[in-house]
């Protein structure tokens, strides 16, 4: 009857209430996943309508008609099952709309069973049509299916729809307790849970998984070892393994278990699938302590504590990215990859995700003032290499939002170059218009808390001084990332190239000079500017916006300096673009 459903309350309360109430339909329609229960329940539909006590919700089992259709019973000759997958055509449906004109032989009413009855054809089903819409009072028709949606509308809208569902896990835990209970089966710790995700719901298949092991048993005792290995899944001690050396972060450890999973067979994607389960079952354990058991059904006690155990050496968040790890690894899983190489370089990715110890790249900054002061005195040789040892090197020092003002002197142009980038976007989070003035522009030296930036044109430099406090706002970001308060002085990229162009090249202009290095001659006042001039100048005058931008480019005439402009530059001049005000 359909108090021993188990799972499927969602149909089977409201067929008991239709059946009490006596407001039976002429046809239904059971839809749902393989192995649920669809034809099962059709049958006893059928029981309960035909009961000589009903039609009830609970047949009684004494009558004929309840025998027959009862556990080993031989079947009412006024419930035909049909089997849609061979006879779906129209011939095989004009035979049942003859037969279902008879009156039924001994029963109240003639019960047609139509299972898979998506493979009937759209003319099997419109010959169907007229006897299902209208169909005399002692026929009931049950339409049984896996794809709902093949049934054409016309059939479906005449019927009642009851959509099954897979069963849940603690349901079918504890069926298959009662099922072992009857049969007089023991199973070990652990059995259970493999067996019901095995069969992912439907009980048909679990019923099937379990009768197998059930079979393949020694002294009614299903083993853990043997379930294991029949069922595929991947053995509890090699994931408790890797797991402990990613937890450790032991790569000697985890690619020793990644050589045991090749080397016994193990498929590569289960093996994938139960990492990511046990990675589940980790932050689950991580999330509810002492009360994981209410999610973990099934779990013997000693595992639950195990899992607990190692849930401890992890950080929440560093599961959840080993999980999405393991997740897109066995998304992009595929046969043209070697099994091994795919779990060894997962392996690796996990590892290094891990790892908490990074390089710091401090050569680089210690060898960058040889490179960008090669012109430089020796008397300040060993004040630069004192200064590489300072916090600014580091990426940790670069990442944190100075507090306090620092030393100009410790840093070099290198520094500045090195930290541009995240300079001009912290710079677009803070104002967009003002990183809209200055995201051309490069560091080319600096020098005492004097910054030398470079643009691509005389007009980019007024921009820079006059829009939207585009200056201030860069000295600000400089100074919260680094610790300094910089001056600027400004370098044309056109100037730079002028002197190649024009016969009559000015004497304080160097053609061959790089636009990055150091100094120029043609900067004469930058390379005679004395050291304490940076701190002659009060630090309530330094925040102003940009009046240490020197523009030295020689006057030009006009149709010349738009034949060299470029870029922004052009469209700024031509269209008369000015930068958007911050939103």
């Amino acid at each position: 009857n359909f108090d021993e459903l188990i799972g499927q309350s969602q149909v089977t309360d409201p067929l008991k209430a239709a059946l009490n109430a006596d407001r039976v339909n002429h046809a239904y329609l059971f839809s749902g996943p393989r192995g649920c229960g669809k034809t099962t329940s059709a049958r006893i539909l059928a029981r309960c309508l035909n009961c000589h006590q009903g039609p009830t919700a609970n047949p009684c089992g004494e009558c004929e008609s309840c025998v027959e259709l009862g556990r080993g019973g031989s079947g009412s000759l006024d419930v035909v099952e049909i089997d849609a997958a061979s006879h779906n055509g129209v011939d095989d449906a004009r035979d049942l709309r003859e037969r279902a004109i008879f009156a039924p032989a001994r029963d109240r009413y003639k019960i047609f069973i139509l299972d898979e009855a998506h493979m009937v054809t759209p003319q099997g089903f419109n010959a169907l049509l007229k006897i299902v819409e209208e169909p005399p009072e002692h026929v009931k028709f049950i339409f049984a299916t896996t794809e709902p949606d093949k049934v054409i509308s016309t059939i479906r809208s005449r019927t009642h729809h009851y959509p099954f569902r897979l069963v849940a896990t603690a349901e079918m835990l504890s069926y298959l307790e009662q099922v072992l209970e009857s049969e007089g089966v023991e199973v070990e710790e652990g059995v259970l849970p493999l067996v019901v995700r095995a069969g992912g719901g439907s009980v048909r298949d679990t019923l099937s998984l379990l009768d197998q092991l059930v079979a393949g048993s020694e002294n009614n005792l299903v083993a853990y070892e043997r379930a294991v290995g029949l069922l595929g899944f991947t053995h509890e001690s090699l994931l408790s393994e890797i797991i402990d050396a990613f937890a450790s972060n032991d790569g000697a450890k985890a690619f020793d278990a990644i050589d045991r999973v090749i080397q016994t067979g193990q498929d590569a994607r289960r093996f994938l699938d139960d990492l990511l389960e046990r990675l589940r079952d980790l932050i689950i354990a991580m999330n509810l302590g002492d009360q994981a058991d209410r999610v973990l059904r099934g779990m013997a006690p000693e595992q639950l504590e195990r899992i607990s155990i190692q849930a401890s050496k992890f950080g929440e968040a560093q599961l959840a990215q080993i999980a999405e790890t393991v997740n897109q690894s066995l998304q992009e899983f595929s046969g043209a990859t070697s099994p091994r190489l795919h779990l060894e370089l997962l392996c690796a990715k996990v590892l290094v995700n891990d790892n908490p110890q990074k390089p710091a790249p401090a050569a680089p900054v210690v060898a960058a003032p040889q490179q960008t002061q090669p012109e430089s005195s020796p008397e300040k040789a060993p004040v630069e290499q004192q200064s590489a040892p300072t916090p600014s090197p580091t990426p940790a020092a670069e990442k944190k939002t100075s507090s306090q003002e620092q030393d100009p002197s410790i840093y070099s142009a290198q520094d500045f170059k090195n930290n541009w980038d995240e300079v001009l976007e912290r710079l677009a989070k803070a104002s967009r218009s003002a990183w809209a003035v200055a995201f051309t522009t490069k560091v080319v030296d600096y020098k005492d808390g004097v910054l030398t930036l470079l643009f691509q044109s005389n007009n980019d430099v007024e921009n820079f001084k006059k829009a939207g406090n585009a200056a201030e706002l860069l000295r600000q970001q400089i100074f919260e990332l680094m610790g300094v308060r910089v001056k600027y002085k400004a370098r044309i990229a056109e100037q730079i190239s002028e002197p190649v162009k024009q016969s009559p090249a000015p004497p304080q202009e160097t053609p061959s000079q790089d636009i990055q290095s150091p100094s120029e001659s043609s900067e004469a006042p930058e390379a005679e500017q004395p050291e304490p001039e940076p701190e002659s100048r009060p630090k309530a005058e330094e925040p102003e916006p940009v009046e240490e931008i020197e523009d030295k480019k020689p006057a030009k005439p006009a149709s010349e300096e738009a034949a060299e402009k470029h870029g922004e530059s052009v469209l700024r001049d031509v269209l008369g673009a000015k930068p958007l005000e911050e939103d």
